[in-house]
């Protein structure tokens, strides 16, 4: 299931009626790429310096291929400089000459961002608007998704694919993509990201999750169709979602869940909303098997609601056994109970990414796949107010996303990735609450889009 709008705008529910937001912040209650499976390992470094590729160009007979991005400003930085790009990677030498140019005019370069955590195949993104109605407990969210699915005109791949290339136009260069596998769907909905992921392999790393959103164990058939999925090679991950709180099958759900994983060689991603002892049960659960099947660093569990509760002697001691076995973590910064104590887990190692979860789908009409906005979300719910703070709060969207996704850190230092956002700005932390827009996004030292606008 998904975590609860992060809008600030949305209206109070009536009584008696749950939003997306009231519903999953008491879950425990009311529950009762195109990234390899490698990428899912832990925090990439930095590629080879930019030299030694421009001489395997040579030797290969290939002339490197070069641009200059003209008169920009690195992190903000006071004086504009040259961005020289060998083969879609930063180079600390000269460019050649006869380089291509392009002017940065003397705006602010921004690493480009990571969706650690996303539902695309849900989305009504670009499409008519749909008119929700109440809710009562996850069953009827979970009914609505399959009513909303079925009465699509557009298929999978459409929605999954506008809402990704909206997603590039504001500066995303990563994303890991939750699908919905169940009997009511079938694979449709991995079968659509993957095919909007391989449209879109030029501008956007994606791996894929297979989120069994209607239960692993509770829904038959469904545990069938995610081995099916790791067997044909669609998926990156295999999902789970809240083994006690929903599926109350938590050694069956986990031995599924890891086992496909195991025979597979794919990465675990469990959604995990409940709180208290039962969200702490099925913690201990996943650090268990994750250690007993060595598959550190493949690992992650999303939202984890029940870590913000703890006291400080608790929470490091979870976070120590999650900086063990190289567990990552994911948030959405839903609200400030239930967003992840990010520094103190990364004082223990814990790789941290930030997501945008689902975007006006049938759970709440808000979200929009921006994640810079969603930074500004990050620090809003955290109340941060200092530079520092604020500039924290675009890493963990940059840079945390990317340690969960196993891609190298877009630094801007010699073999980094050539992946970054130009947007005019005074300094980063303005940058962070001002949301100013995007003029220019790069992937692989390539403009993928312009103005806000993506580059078909």
């Amino acid at each position: 299931m998904q975590s609860p709008s992060s809008s600030h705008s949305s209206a109070p529910a009536s009584p008696g009626a749950l939003s997306r937001r009231t519903m999953l912040a008491g879950a425990a209650a009311l529950a009762g790429a195109t990234a390899t499976a490698a990428a899912t390992a832990g925090p990439a470094t930095a590629a080879a310096p930019v030299a030694a590729e421009a001489a395997a160009s040579s030797a290969s007979g290939r002339r490197a291929r070069t641009v200059v991005f003209r008169n920009v400003r690195p992190f903000g930085a006071a004086k504009a400089r040259d961005l020289v790009v060998v083969d879609g990677r930063v180079s600390d030498r000269p460019a050649p000459h006869g380089a291509k140019v392009v002017d940065g005019g003397g705006r602010i370069a921004l690493p480009s961002l990571v969706d650690a955590h996303i539902h695309p195949d849900k989305t009504t993104w670009g499409g008519s608007w749909v008119s929700r109605r109440p809710a009562s407990a996850i069953a009827d969210y979970v009914a609505q998704d399959v009513e909303l699915f079925r009465s699509q005109r557009r298929p999978v791949v459409e929605r999954a694919y506008g809402l990704m290339t909206h997603a590039v136009s504001r500066g995303t260069r990563g994303m890991r993509a939750h699908a919905d596998v169940a009997p009511a769907y079938g694979l449709a909905g991995v079968e659509g990201v993957a095919e909007a992921r391989e449209r879109l392999r030029h501008a956007l790393d994606v791996q894929i999750v297979a989120f069994p959103q209607h239960g692993v164990i509770r829904t038959p058939g469904t545990a069938a169709l995610l081995e099916k999925a790791a067997r044909e090679g669609l998926i990156d991950m295999i999902g789970g979602i809240d083994p006690i709180g929903f599926d109350n099958a938590l050694d069956d759900q986990l031995d599924v869940v890891f086992g496909i994983a195991d025979r597979h060689g794919v990465g675990v991603d469990i959604h995990l909303h409940d709180r208290g002892e039962k969200g702490m049960k099925a913690m201990r659960g996943i650090v268990d098997r994750t250690r007993a099947l060595s598959l550190a660093g493949k690992v992650t569990v999303s939202h984890v609601f029940c870590l913000p509760g703890l006291t400080d002697r608790e929470l490091g001691s979870i976070a120590a056994d999650l900086g063990d076995q190289d567990i990552a973590l994911t948030t959405v910064a839903p609200s400030d109970s239930l967003v992840l104590p990010i520094a103190r887990l990364r004082e223990h190692g814990v790789r941290v990414g930030l997501g945008s979860d689902g975007v006006r789908d049938s759970w709440s009409p808000f979200g929009n796949a921006d994640m810079m906005h969603r930074a500004h979300i990050l620090g809003w719910v955290t109340d941060v107010r200092l530079d520092d703070e604020l500039r924290d709060c675009y890493d963990v969207a940059a840079h945390g996303g990317a340690d969960v996704m196993g891609l190298a850190h877009a630094d801007f230092k010699a073999g980094a990735p050539a992946d970054f956002v130009l947007v005019r700005g005074e300094c980063l932390p303005q940058v962070v609450v001002d949301m100013p827009r995007r003029d220019m996004v790069v992937h692989g030292g390539v403009v993928v889009a312009r103005d806000g606008e993506f580059l078909a």
